[in-house]
């Protein structure tokens, strides 16, 4: 999964215009990147949309790709887990 992720969050980057070789996984969203609001709210509903995860961005914190994989990682874990004490 941790590849498909970032993979799927440097597809959303260059669909934003972010150039495909300046995405690594330490690349910081905001200092690196330079994301304004418009971008990082793009982001945080494109992850939601593909990915099914919930991700608050606009808080300036800074995250490097890394760090949302490893979110995003930790939510699939969480909501899997819940799905089999349901059933």
């Amino acid at each position: 999964m941790e590849i498909e992720v970032i993979d799927t969050i440097k597809a959303i980057l260059v669909d934003l215009g972010i150039p495909q070789e300046s995405l690594h996984a330490e690349t910081l969203l905001y200092a690196d990147l330079g994301l304004d609001s418009v971008e990082t709210i793009k982001l945080s509903l494109e992850l939601k949309r593909r990915l099914a995860i919930e991700l608050k961005l606009g808080n300036r914190h800074d995250m490097t790709l890394a760090e949302i994989c490893r979110i995003a990682n930790a939510q699939e874990s969480l909501s899997a887990n819940i799905t089999a004490e349901v059933n």
